[in-house]
């Protein structure tokens, strides 16, 4: 135990810190350092960048970059880049896609670009003195910041409002100032927190210093400031709609009567289940993810500020809706996402560069638009193979080549599965019998004279 623990690794090479973790934690160092050093970029400028990301890096890890095309968003046509690991995700929301091109495509509407952060405080004083100066602390606050919010200002964004919320009767003499942010195309997120710090400095020489307050109502004990990821305010809605007689194309067995009725029910299952539920968004974030990590954004802020607002009444509920009403068939999100297209691994990462230039160099709200078509082109693509072929039919087909490379298959191995399983269930267990098969007919074929 005690020859595997370390003091200060941050202070050694990369060469240093992969021999030590190499020949503490794996049983072939040599083969580690092989397969660490066979993932760096070629371009060393490029890798030492890549290496800044994070701490203590060692390598980089590969996930597939692919793209899906024929996104018909708000009049415009997109080819939309995904990083994504999963099998028939990028194949899903391609076809979504293509099905929902030549009836009208996606449309959205951003319902609010709103971000939030928090000053926590302990203070022994009287809340509604506090609330009573709230104007005169408000002007002081936003003046004692303009070192920071000047040139977001010149852009549009800044502060757009502060409240005080008294929290005492959750937590004793816990206070919170809540504050609303526009910061235009970029994510904000150091924005926010400077921000937020300079507030708690400010606050706390206005408590020690105004003459409404007594002995006891000068100290400010400032807990945190810190942005919020859960921003109910910053969210746009994605749309498709056409007649039901539209949908007869959805499903070999059933008209489009049939097939939005089914669809319907489906998702309002996702909305009553939470069980269902779950696995609902989670398709929806098979989407959303991929464009939000193929454009340098954070998946984990975006997913947990969503399925925060899929509790919002209490119960954890899907994210899309469906209705079937007057002959027209209507399926949309409403997706709370805040985004950066400006600063950070947006131009620091060469393929999250290229995914904004792809995309037509999008505004931060054009990009919530076209990540929540995404997502709602993912949950279209998922709920209609659940409601008529069955999930698997189709994710085991795109499956099939992980498998073959799973148990060793070959290019030609790979050629004759993909004719073989064309009207063939596929499986684990299946694959392997065709390969046995192969390995068999192989043996017994006698080798050509040279």
């Amino acid at each position: 135990m005690q020859e595997k623990s370390i003091s200060g690794l941050h202070k050694l090479s990369k060469e240093e810190k992969m021999h030590w973790l190499a020949e503490h934690y794996t049983t072939a160092p040599e083969e580690t350092l092989e397969v660490l050093r066979s993932f760096w970029h070629e371009d060393k400028e490029l890798q030492r960048v890549m290496d800044g990301f994070s701490e203590n890096t060692l390598s980089n890890y590969f996930f597939p970059y692919g793209i899906a095309p024929n996104f018909l968003v708000d009049g415009h046509l997109y080819a939309v880049p995904m990083v994504i690991e999963e099998s028939s995700v990028v194949a899903a929301a391609a076809s979504a896609a293509k099905y929902w091109l030549n009836k009208g495509g996606f449309k959205t509407k951003v319902l609010g670009t709103t971000k939030l952060g928090q000053l926590h405080f302990s203070w022994f004083g009287d809340s509604a003195k506090l609330q009573k100066l709230m104007p005169e602390l408000r002007h002081q606050l936003l003046e004692d910041v303009q070192h920071i919010t000047a040139n977001m200002e010149k852009r549009g964004g800044g502060v757009l409002s502060i409240e005080l919320l008294d929290m005492g009767e959750l937590e004793p003499h816990y206070f919170q100032l809540r504050v609303s942010f526009e910061t235009c195309d970029s994510m904000g997120a150091n924005f926010i927190n400077s921000v937020l710090e300079e507030f708690g400095r400010s606050l706390q020489h206005f408590m020690s210093s105004h003459p409404a307050m007594h002995a006891h109502e000068h100290e400010v004990e400032i807990i945190m400031a810190i942005l919020s990821n859960y921003t109910p305010d910053c969210i746009v809605r994605a749309e498709v709609s056409c007649p039901i007689e539209a949908l007869d194309d959805a499903c070999i067995n059933l008209d489009g009567s049939g097939f939005a009725e089914k669809f319907a029910k489906a998702v309002r299952i996702a909305e009553i289940d939470p069980y269902r539920a779950t696995t609902h968004n989670k398709g929806i974030y098979n989407g959303v993810d991929a464009v939000v990590i193929a454009t340098g954004n954070d998946f984990r802020a975006t997913e947990a500020c969503g399925h925060a607002y899929a509790t919002r009444d209490g119960q954890y509920r899907s994210l899309s809706r469906c209705r079937v009403e007057e002959g027209v068939f209507t399926f949309w999100l409403d997706l709370p996402i805040a985004l950066g297209t400006v600063g950070g691994l947006t131009k620091l990462h060469p393929l999250a560069h290229l995914s904004l230039e792809i995309l037509g160099q999008p505004s931060a709200p054009e990009l919530m638009s076209i990540i929540a078509a995404t997502g709602l082109a993912q949950n279209f693509a998922a709920v209609r193979s659940l409601v008529t072929t069955g999930i698997q039919k189709g994710h085991m087909k795109m499956h099939l080549m992980n498998i073959l490379n799973h148990l060793g298959g070959d290019t030609s191995d790979c050629l004759a599965a993909e004719a073989y399983f064309q009207d063939r269930v596929v499986s684990f267990s299946a694959v392997r019998e065709f390969l046995d098969r192969r390995e068999e007919e192989k043996q017994k074929t006698p080798a050509k004279a040279s």
